[in-house]
């Protein structure tokens, strides 16, 4: 198996995220049962960090806003303690080897538009900082089409250091690291080619050689016609216990 590309995978800073929109949040608190006091991890937040301010005003959430660049982090402080939201907002540079949370004391953790980690270190990683029922939104790259052309099947494959899943296996994978599944997106072939465009108008000549994977992504893309093979998804997942029941049946049969 090839060896994965370094993470987190590559994405303009200034580049607007999948799955970012204030609506997207929305649906992730809502499934996530999320309450004024719970306490959320947005990790990978970028510098508007527009998802910490939704469930902070809107839900009440006492919220860590989390990133690597400490850029980032300074611009957010600043916009935070503008807005007044200081009280439930705080903006934190972290490390991914080492994110410095208690086992247990986190109710959410929100991953949007980012790959941060490999599939499974990012579940075995995330799942101990939840706390019992605590939920994990993340996004990761999906295979969608029916026939998966072998240059991308080879990019995905030496990006991610593992093939590429179908939602449904991403979905199997999160129960066994763990997690009741509980939702899953994926962006449309549109959404998908808005995404790109935006991408694409945000990488820059110094990008270097980190964006080199993103461009060829870019342009397999471009190849596909308007019928992706390859998209993004957003799953979320409920940390479950060792022998926890199933739960219930929803068709009552």
């Amino acid at each position: 198996m090839s060896p994965a590309e370094s993470f987190p995978l590559y994405h303009p800073a200034d580049a607007r995220r999948a799955f970012s929109s204030d609506d997207a949040t929305r649906r992730f608190a809502k499934v996530a049962q999320l309450e004024p006091g719970s306490r959320v991890l947005v990790l990978g937040c970028g510098g508007d960090a527009s998802a910490a301010l939704v469930l902070a005003r809107e839900m009440g959430c006492t919220v860590i806003a989390a990133d690597t660049d400490e850029s980032m982090v300074a611009t957010l402080r600043d916009r935070v303690r503008h807005q007044g939201l200081s009280d439930r907002i705080e903006a934190r540079g972290v490390t991914l080897d080492a994110l410095g949370f208690v086992d247990g004391w986190l109710d959410a953790i929100l991953i949007q538009g980012r790959v941060l980690y490999p599939l499974r270190a990012t579940l075995a990683n995330l799942r101990p900082l939840l706390a019992r029922r605590g939920r994990l939104g993340m996004t990761f790259p999906v295979r969608v089409g029916r026939v998966l052309p072998k240059a991308a099947s080879e990019l995905w494959e030496r990006r991610l250091g593992a093939p590429l899943l179908q939602p449904r296996e991403m979905l199997q994978t999160l129960e066994m690291s763990g997690f009741e599944p509980e939702s899953a997106e994926t962006l449309h072939d549109s959404e998908l080619d808005d995404y790109y465009r935006e991408v694409e108008a945000s990488l820059r000549p110094t990008s270097g050689a980190q964006a080199s994977a993103l461009r060829e992504e870019l342009a397999l893309h471009r190849e596909s016609n308007g019928k992706a093979s390859v998209s993004y998804a957003f799953l979320v997942g409920r940390r479950k216990e060792p022998g926890e029941k199933p739960p219930a049946s929803r068709d009552r049969g």
